[in-house]
């Protein structure tokens, strides 16, 4: 695998995000923004392209330098249309077809969607598990907020590609235990449907944290300093903690009026609180960088599951 892969790598989680058609202005959105974000004209071209359908699964395939890359592909592409929950025909007719392309074998298809699948079936459907008593005080549910953002910050840092999938469950199960604190019933819909209020579209965010991690050893310039080495500390896991904490603290101002903020509202909530994060990230960054070091993925889909 080198530099040369790159955009075609990204090519194909872009691919991964749209496939199932469901893509909206707000998820639209959010890919352009990564597109822009890591700045290459390569990049830009392939995603003009893909837009306009000049190019398709099996161009790209083609264009991938070796195994290594192949595999790397897949698992990004997997990630991806798992973001938020089980494939559904689309996807799986997507992540088909582009298996037969890059010549892999079922077995290592399956495997690789197994693996993607027990990190986001079971947090998704129990996303209510662990509710926050309701004795807790406005510093306890504060603390969470904190801990399960710098959680999320410590799952970006984790080279495993699929460990990006946990985050959004993660999130999602943070704002359902904020809205039972005060006293809402809520299903995994509603609490979704605040997420992408917010601009939180599950494929859109999987996607950027695995374009990440596939690119983060390889990179190099291409990224313009974004990733790679100890700047993926600096970015992904900041972006990610920063989300984390700002939806934590829009959905308990939002629970705790009754639901009646506006969309405008929210969104200027969840800016502010995103420039709160940002400079909080620096005073924790070292305790997230420390965490990622002993984080155990498997415990943690543990504690999703409840």
């Amino acid at each position: 695998m080198n530099n040369s892969d790159n955009p075609w790598l990204v090519a194909i989680a872009m691919m991964a995000a749209t496939s199932d058609g469901a893509s909206g202005p707000a998820e639209q959105a959010a890919i352009d923004a990564v597109v822009k974000r890591i700045g290459s004209p390569d990049i830009s071209r392939i995603a003009q392209q893909l837009s306009s359908g000049q190019i398709h699964v099996g161009d790209v395939a083609r264009q991938l330098s070796d195994d290594e890359a192949r595999r790397a592909a897949y698992e990004a592409a997997v990630a991806v249309c798992h973001a938020d929950g089980a494939t559904n025909p689309a996807e799986q007719a997507f992540l088909e077809e582009l298996r037969a392309a890059l010549g892999l074998s079922a077995a290592d298809a399956t495997a690789i969607a197994q693996a993607a699948g027990a990190m986001s079936d079971a947090p998704t459907a129990e996303v209510g598990t662990g509710p926050i008593p309701q004795s807790a005080t406005d510093k306890a549910l504060d603390e969470l907020i904190l801990q399960q953002a710098m959680l999320t910050g410590a799952l970006e840092i984790l080279p495993d590609r699929l460990a990006n999938v946990a985050i959004l469950p993660l999130q999602l199960r943070l704002v359902y235990q904020i809205g039972q604190r005060s006293g809402q019933r809520l299903n995994v819909n509603q609490v979704k449907d605040l997420a992408a209020t917010l601009g939180l579209g599950a494929a859109a965010q999987v996607m950027e944290g695995v374009v990440m991690k596939v690119l983060g050893g390889l990179a190099g310039g291409l990224l313009g300093g974004l990733v790679g080495g100890a700047t993926r500390v600096a970015t992904g896991a900041a972006v990610t903690f920063a989300s984390t904490y700002a939806l934590g603290h829009v959905a308990k101002q939002y629970y705790a009026q009754g639901r009646s903020l506006s969309k405008a509202d929210l969104k200027a909530l969840f800016a502010r609180f995103q420039e709160e994060a940002k400079s909080i990230f620096p005073k924790v960054q070292e305790q997230i960088t420390a965490q990622s070091r002993t984080l155990n993925l498997q415990s943690v889909l543990g504690g999703l599951r409840g």
